[in-house]
């Protein structure tokens, strides 16, 4: 059901107050305009959450870049979480994972033709991307996780909640997992329910939308998780999930929320094992010789099955056993919308993007500075809203 992975450590709330002090504070001071949110002259779309963990945020960016890119030239822009590195990358074929982080590393190799960056100061990275010199005729960026990083206002704030733990039943940090109140889900255009158990019943949906107490400029979809063929890391041939029926599984993961995956692959094989690792674990050679000494014990048939985003952090680490090479999948994931939402969704993200590309802004402030009367104010920079499409 809703919300059922979320457990609250009731002794941290005077901690969590303290924190939701600060976190209000910061948030004031946003909206009184002592620190200032930025509008840049590109569509921009920001995906990302109020919670700590995951909520599904690289598949619904994939979503977004084939969504986009056939029709428009899209750049990513990441934080590049635990990189090895700093400043502004733009990512090329030759880039390493740990130059620029394992969630964009996933998306340039699924997406090679697309602009994949990373920069920590977002807004640096926006005027980057919108240099020519630098970056060619960018239509749209879309933002990775940055529904806190106040300092750009995206045209399209994207919000995402994990069905199994539904913001209106958590609490802030570090009791719960909330990054900032409640009422932080006000400044998102669209609100997207992620991981729904394709079970749901119509009374669910309108119990989670009455519940949600959205406001009538916010859009509300829900998603579910379609999982794609089993990938070979190392060797062999695509399998369908369905082909491992009879095989003991070995589930390998090292993100921040691993429940889903376990429940959705356990009915599927003969039975299941869990190495389990925090979010964008680095794996080592004791964490190596682990997997092979687990993977060793079980009896056959076997297969090892990780997630893409795990798959780049593994990949070529000296030590692996042959064992392991010639068993070792990964899963891949994309997101389906419910209720026969996704046509809306499709419509409103492009419609936004076409309206506010750079070329009919400029086309729209070249008919601005044609003389109609003496009042004309000439080319002035415009806010792209969202809540005005």
């Amino acid at each position: 059901m809703e919300g059922d992975f979320i457990k609250i450590n009731d002794w941290l709330r005077p901690f969590s107050w303290l924190y939701g002090l600060g976190v209000n504070i910061r948030n004031m001071l946003f909206e009184v305009g002592l620190l200032k949110s930025r509008s840049f002259d590109v569509p921009i779309i920001s995906v990302g959450n109020i919670t700590v963990g995951g909520t599904g945020k690289t598949p619904h960016v994939e979503y977004l870049i084939e969504l986009l890119r056939h029709k428009f030239n899209v750049a990513v822009l990441s934080r590049g979480y635990k990189r090895k590195s700093r400043g502004f990358i733009i990512a090329d074929n030759n880039t390493k994972v740990d130059a620029i982080g394992d969630e964009p590393y996933q998306m340039k190799t699924k997406f090679p033709q697309v602009t994949i960056a990373v920069d920590k100061d977002r807004c640096h990275g926006i005027e980057q991307l919108t240099d020519n010199s630098i970056a060619k005729d960018i239509d749209v960026i879309l933002l990775d996780d940055a529904f806190q990083h106040r300092y750009v206002k995206p045209g399209v704030n994207i919000l995402l909640v994990d069905y199994h733990r539904l913001i209106i039943y958590d609490t802030l940090l570090p009791a719960g997992r909330l990054r900032e109140p409640l009422s932080g889900k006000n400044r998102a255009d669209i609100v997207i329910i992620t991981k729904c158990p394709e079970t749901l019943k119509p009374m669910d949906y309108r119990v989670i939308t009455k519940a949600m107490n959205l406001y009538p400029y916010q859009q509300l979809y829900f998603t579910c998780i379609d999982y794609k063929n089993l990938a070979p890391i190392y060797c062999g041939e695509e399998r369908p999930l369905d082909s491992i029926a009879n095989e003991n599984v070995l589930l390998l993961t090292g993100i921040a929320s691993p429940e889903q995956m376990k429940m959705d692959i356990e009915p599927h094989c003969k039975s299941f094992t869990t190495m389990t690792f925090g979010d964008h674990h680095d794996f080592n050679a004791k964490d190596i010789e682990q997997i092979n000494s687990t993977f060793a014990e079980m009896p056959s048939p076997k297969i090892i099955i990780t997630t893409e985003k795990d798959s780049t952090r593994i990949f070529g680490h000296e030590g692996l056993s042959e064992e392991v090479r010639h068993n070792m999948y990964a899963l891949p994931i994309r997101v389906k919308f419910m209720l026969e939402q996704e046509d809306s969704f499709n419509e409103n993200i492009i419609g936004y993007v076409r309206k506010n590309s750079r070329n009919s802004i400029l086309a729209k402030a070249k008919d601005d500075n044609k003389p109609k009367n003496s009042n004309n104010t000439g080319n002035r920079l415009r806010t792209i809203s969202f809540r005005n499409n």
